[in-house]
């Protein structure tokens, strides 16, 4: 978490996830990365496997680049970047990653199109819901805001 969570507004403007034939209809073919392009984050992520590599150029699909952008720099600007380490916002899991989801054979993940973030994933895990997740947590909610204000 956050992931992007492919949002579209449903019946009476009330936001959804998106089903996988809505995300091939938008986003194309999963891996194709004729639709990927790159960002540069306002400020260093930590690559949450390493602490020791900072990256800042990620590879995302080019229908979420400015969205994406954008949530960074309102992040940088919400809490500045010494909190942002401070709650480990800041440690980057991963975005472009051409698979399939856990437990499935058919369905493919969203990181297939580039359009899903992992942030913090070493205290953020997949399975974890509103009442565990540590990105539920109140100092949590600029950010969890931000992404949701976002559409990502």
């Amino acid at each position: 978490m956050p992931k992007t969570r492919s949002l579209i507004a449903g019946s009476r403007g009330v936001r959804r996830i998106m089903t996988d034939n809505e995300v091939m209809a938008i986003y194309g073919t999963p891996g194709n990365t004729n639709n990927f392009t790159q960002v540069i984050s306002p400020f260093p992520l930590v690559i949450a496997w390493d602490k020791n590599i900072l990256v800042q150029k990620l590879t995302c699909h080019k229908k979420i680049a400015q969205p994406l952008l954008n949530v960074l720099k309102d992040l940088l600007l919400a809490y500045g970047q010494p909190k942002l380490r401070d709650l480990h916002i800041d440690y980057y899991g991963g975005l472009y990653n051409l698979r399939k989801m856990r437990g499935s054979n058919t369905r493919w993940s969203r990181h297939s199109w580039a359009i899903a973030i992992d942030l913090d994933p070493d205290r953020n895990l997949l399975r974890e819901d509103h009442t565990t997740a540590r990105f539920a947590r109140p100092e949590y909610k600029p950010m969890i805001d931000i992404f949701t204000d976002t559409g990502l």
